[in-house]
C-alpha cells in the first residue's frame, strides 16, 4: 500500500474549503433567524399551523437565489408564499425547492454514491497516516467501497469528502429563485402551512363539598414537533372543525363564543373573536414556542357554576328477544356530573374540545383527583356532561323473571312478553337517586311497572329510583316487544 505525505492533500482541501463557500455565497443569498423581524403562528387543533415569518433581507436585482433557512421541517411546501411587505409587487418567485434532507454522516455518504472520496488510515503502532482514493459503490445498511482493484465493505478508516452537496442542509431550508425589481433592503414575509404544531384545551375542575357547584379553569396546551423554533411569536389559536383534504391530513377545530359576565371570563392574556364559523383566540403578548416543547397558557375560568350529579344504571338490548335468567350481580352504577354552559349558570363561555379533569377536597382540605372525561367543542348555552367513574357504594342485581314468545307470525313478525327485576342497593349513609335506563328494541309497550317510567326516546325507558341509606329498592317491570 503506497504511503505519502498528507501535506498536498491538506493544502488542496483547505483551498477547496476556502473557495467553495465563496462561490456558494455568490450564487445564493441566505436568510437566517438573525434577519427575522417578527413571526406569527396560527395553530389549529389537529396538527396544523399557519406560519408567517417576516425578515429583512438585501436582495440583488434581477434573477437571484434566496435560501430561507430555519423554516419548519414539516412544511407543506406547496403552500409556501413569499411576498415583499415593504415593496409590494417587487418580488416574483420563479422556482422553489424545499431542502429538508439534513446533513448527517449517513446522508453525506449516500450523496457520494458513485463518486470518489479519500480514505485516511492510521497505523495502530506508529500513528502514521496513509491516504487512498476510493469510489463509493453503495451506502445501504453499511458502505461498499472500490479501493484500487479491490472491493471493501465497512469503513476501513476516516472518509474525507471534497465538499458538502448543495442539497444537503444543516437546517430545513426553502430555496427560491427570484426575479427582483427592487435591488435594495426589503421586508419580506414567507407564509406556509405546516404540521407538527398543535394545541388542545385542558380543563381543571374543582367540585364543591356538596357536589352542587364547581370552579373551572381552562388551559391551552401547545406542542411543537415541527423541527423549528418560533421566537417571540404572535400566537393565535383557531377553535373549529376546519375541513381539510383527506389524503393530506384530518380535520381540525370548531366552537367558541364571546366572553361572559364577571364571574366567568376568558383569561386576560387571551382575546376571543368570531372567525367565519369558528372562533379565534389571540395571545396578548408574544411567546416563544421552542422546538420539541410543550407549553401551557391560561385560557378561561369560571367560579360557582351549578352542577348536577347523577347515578346511572344502563341496561342492554340483547335480553329482550331471548331467555336470559341472571343478568348480573353487583352491577356497577356510573357516576356523571352535568352543568349548563350559560351566563345564567355563571359560565357561558365557548369551550374548545379537550380533557376535563375533576378534583374534590378531602376532609383535610387536600384536592384529590376523582375522574376525567373528554368533551367536544361546546358553544355557549349547551350542556356539558362528564362521566367520572363508577360508584363504589351503589350497586345493582338484575335478572329476567319471565319470558314468553306470544307471536310467531311471519306476516306480523315476532312478539315477546318479558319481565325483569332490578334490586338497587345503597351502602352510603345518605339516600341516593339512581336513573335506570333500559334500551328496549323494536315496537314496545310497558304493560306493568312498580315505579313510573318515562319514554326518553323511541328505544329508551327511564326510571328515577330513590334508594334509602343503608338500604335497597326493588324495581320490577314487564314489557311487550314486537319485531
Amino acid at each position: 500500500m503506497p504511503s505519502f505525505s498528507l501535506a498536498p492533500l491538506c493544502a488542496a482541501m483547505a483551498m477547496l474549503a476556502f473557495t467553495a463557500p465563496t462561490h456558494a455565497q455568490a450564487a445564493e443569498q441566505r436568510s437566517t433567524l438573525a434577519d427575522q423581524r417578527e413571526v406569527a403562528v396560527t395553530i389549529y387543533n389537529d396538527n396544523l399551523a399557519l406560519v408567517k415569518d417576516q425578515r429583512r433581507v438585501t436582495l440583488a436585482g434581477g434573477a437571484s437565489s434566496l435560501a430561507f433557512r430555519d423554516v419548519s421541517a414539516r412544511m407543506r411546501a406547496e403552500t409556501a408564499l413569499l411576498r415583499s411587505v415593504s415593496h409590494p409587487g417587487a418580488l416574483r418567485v420563479l422556482e422553489q425547492n424545499f431542502d429538508f434532507d439534513l446533513l448527517s454522516p449517513q446522508k453525506l455518504l449516500e450523496k457520494y454514491v458513485g463518486q470518489t472520496v479519500s480514505v485516511v488510515r492510521t497505523h495502530p503502532t506508529t500513528g502514521a497516516e496513509t491516504v487512498e482514493s476510493a469510489q463509493v459503490l453503495a451506502a445501504n445498511n453499511g458502505v461498499v467501497l472500490k479501493v484500487g482493484n479491490r472491493i471493501e465493505t465497512g469503513v476501513p478508516g476516516r472518509i474525507v469528502y471534497g465538499d458538502v452537496p448543495a442539497n444537503l442542509r444543516d437546517r430545513p431550508t426553502l430555496v427560491m429563485t427570484l426575479d427582483n425589481s427592487q435591488p435594495q433592503t426589503q421586508d419580506v414575509e414567507l407564509s406556509y402551512l405546516t404540521s407538527g404544531l398543535g394545541w388542545r384545551a385542558d380543563y381543571v375542575v374543582e367540585l364543591g363539598p356538596k357536589d352542587d357547584v364547581l370552579d373551572i379553569s381552562g388551559w391551552v396546551t401547545l406542542t411543537n414537533t415541527s423541527g423549528a423554533s418560533y421566537r417571540n411569536a404572535r400566537l393565535q389559536l383557531v377553535a373549529g372543525d376546519v375541513n381539510r383534504v383527506q389524503q393530506e391530513m384530518q380535520a381540525a377545530p370548531r366552537a367558541l363564543a364571546m366572553a361572559a359576565p364577571a364571574m366567568a371570563k376568558v383569561s386576560n392574556d387571551m382575546a376571543e373573536e368570531g372567525l367565519f364559523e369558528y372562533h379565534l383566540y389571540t395571545l396578548a403578548r408574544p411567546t416563544t414556542i421552542a422546538e420539541n416543547q410543550t407549553k401551557q397558557v391560561a385560557l378561561l375560568s369560571g367560579t360557582g357554576v351549578p352542577v348536577r350529579k347523577e347515578m346511572v344504571l344502563r341496561g342492554s338490548e340483547y335480553y329482550y328477544q331471548s331467555q336470559a335468567g341472571e343478568l348480573g350481580k353487583k352491577l356497577k352504577v356510573g357516576v356523571f356530573v352535568e352543568f349548563d354552559n350559560k351566563e345564567s349558570a355563571r359560565l357561558g363561555l365557548p369551550l374548545p374540545k379537550g380533557v376535563v379533569r375533576v378534583y374534590k377536597k378531602d376532609k383535610s382540605g387536600n384536592a384529590q383527583f376523582i375522574g376525567e372525561d373528554r368533551i367536544d367543542h361546546t358553544p355557549k348555552n349547551e350542556k356539558v356532561r362528564l362521566k367520572l367513574g363508577e360508584a363504589f357504594d351503589v350497586t345493582a342485581d338484575k335478572r329476567q323473571t319471565d319470558f314468553r314468545q306470544v307471536s310467531n307470525d311471519n306476516r306480523k313478525g315476532y312478539a315477546f312478553d318479558t319481565a325483569y327485576e332490578i334490586v338497587l342497593k345503597n351502602a352510603k349513609d345518605e339516600a341516593v337517586q339512581v336513573t335506570v335506563q333500559e334500551p328496549i328494541p323494536g315496537d314496545w309497550q310497558m304493560t306493568a311497572s312498580s315505579q313510573p317510567h318515562t319514554k326518553a326516546a323511541a328505544n329508551l325507558a327511564n326510571w328515577s329510583v330513590s334508594v334509602p341509606a343503608q338500604g335497597s329498592t326493588k324495581l320490577t317491570y314487564r314489557v311487550l316487544t314486537r319485531f
